[in-house]
């Protein structure tokens, strides 16, 4: 990439030094693969353990009932930060919070469950189908 289209800020920010820098973060294992965990915007601090959401959205994704699911860091005075989870029920189905906190039970671990769930109708997407979680920050007091 060379740049942003008449976004030299946004160009120098992500360009250093001639490598571009995407904002994912990820691992290489033992034999050479890479592995994308997350963006580094979205992840957050809660209890000094990094929480990667989309580990944890990718779990509740597998249930039944959810149609999509979103997480982001909000404030907390206790662990500084803990997730917050948005989550649309599949066509004609019902949750609880119980059922979707119990559906990470032996998945994930224990300070990884989002300590809020809020159930909604749809959640806010770009164009290629993406939630836009600038959005869910900036409503419920996320980190930006």
């Amino acid at each position: 990439m060379s740049g942003y289209w008449n976004r030299p800020s946004e160009t120098a920010a992500a360009i250093v030094n001639g490598v571009l820098r995407t904002g994912d973060l990820g691992y290489m294992d033992e034999e050479g693969y890479f592995y994308i965990v997350d963006r580094a915007k979205d992840t957050y601090r809660s209890g000094g353990e990094n929480v990667y959401p989309a580990e944890v959205e990718k779990i509740l994704s597998g249930h039944p009932k959810i149609s999509n699911v979103a997480i982001i860091g909000v404030p907390d005075d206790k662990w500084g930060e803990v997730g917050m989870a948005f989550v649309v029920p599949a066509p004609n189905q019902t949750l609880t919070e119980e059922e979707v906190l119990g559906f990470l039970v032996g998945k994930v671990a224990r300070f990884k469950y989002p300590k809020t769930v809020k159930f909604m109708k749809e959640l806010p997407l770009t164009a290629t189908m993406k939630v836009k979680k600038g959005e869910l920050k900036k409503q419920y007091g996320g980190r930006l």
